[in-house]
């Protein structure tokens, strides 16, 4: 209760302030950024074994593409967004000293199995295939939104929501097969089809929400609630787990039996329970993806 208290006061706090360009920080110094104390607790709970790249230091992987989770700042070299953020928190909460490493989202799995680097914080998703070689504390939920003109009444819950109404979706995306399993359901029972339109132009994408050529479109929740916090043309009509009907969580990944994880899960669930945690989320506008409690190895997506 007292961690769903301090989520929604700092999102209503905060909303207002994320509603505008302006207000979004690109500054390598990124002043605005919560910092963690000293974490006994997690610290004990470091292995003995545990080896880390760089003694003293916590070296973190981070693929930057794109806000809310990682890019470049103005200086073109410094990494910022909600995973760094999230990389610093555990970081201070170890004692560590932070060295985040750019990298390609496909290099990822071969370097942190190597050594090269101590975790990854990139919008991991917990999948029981990654679990035969990794460890995970999970920080995120793995969600996806329904956003719709500012104006609209839309208010999208279920799958009968969609019936009828013309949606945008990404081609071959895990979004689509959703949609389409949706749009199966309700034909089935006899409801409107879905009319789904497919734009490879983010910029042509938003005209067709605008127009009213589009009533809605689905997508991965954070990018989507940070293209809204920025230019207040669209807003959030529904959400729904990236795994659905499972849920799905994003974790900070770390070498399979490296004696990490349960300090990682101590030092965010400590930053959960003091507020720090929800101050990174609001600041990216991603208070809706926040979890109460950070889980070591939870069930993960099944293969398939």
């Amino acid at each position: 209760m007292i961690v769903r208290t301090l989520l929604a006061a700092l999102a209503l706090s905060l909303s207002g302030a994320m509603a505008s360009a302006q207000s979004i920080d690109l500054s390598p110094e990124q002043p605005g950024r919560p910092r963690a104390e000293r974490n006994e607790a997690a610290i004990r709970l470091l292995s003995p074994n545990a080896k880390l790249a760089k003694e003293g230091v916590f070296t973190v992987a981070i693929a930057a593409g794109r806000l809310p989770f990682s890019a470049y700042a103005t200086d073109t070299k410094t990494v910022i967004g909600s995973d760094p953020d999230i990389a610093r928190l555990v970081a201070d909460s170890l004692g560590l000293t932070l060295d985040i490493v750019p990298v390609a989202w496909a290099d990822w799995p071969l370097g942190l199995a190597s050594g090269k680097y101590d975790a990854v914080i990139s919008n991991v998703t917990v999948t029981e295939q990654r679990k035969e070689k990794f460890d995970f504390s999970t920080y995120r939920k793995d969600e996806l939104g329904f956003y719709a003109k500012a104006d609209s009444s839309l208010s999208i819950k279920e799958p009968k929501d969609v019936a009828g109404l013309r949606v945008i979706v990404g081609a071959s995306t895990n979004q689509e097969q959703i949609l389409l399993r949706w749009n199966q359901q309700n034909v089935a029972q006899g409801l409107k089809p879905v009319d789904i339109q497919y734009y490879d132009d983010d910029v042509v994408r938003g005209l067709a929400i605008q127009s009213g050529r589009a009533d809605a479109y689905l997508g991965p929740n954070a990018l989507s609630a940070f293209e809204a916090a920025k230019d207040g043309k669209t807003k959030l009509v529904g959400t729904f787990s990236g795994g659905w009907p499972l849920v799905a969580e994003i974790a900070v990944t770390t070498r399979k039996g490296a004696g990490l994880a349960e300090a990682i899960t101590q030092a965010i669930n400590t930053q959960i329970q003091n507020g720090n945690y929800a101050k990174v989320l609001a600041r990216w506008n991603l208070v809706p993806e926040a979890i109460e409690r950070s889980q070591t190895n939870p069930p993960g997506l099944p293969k398939t």
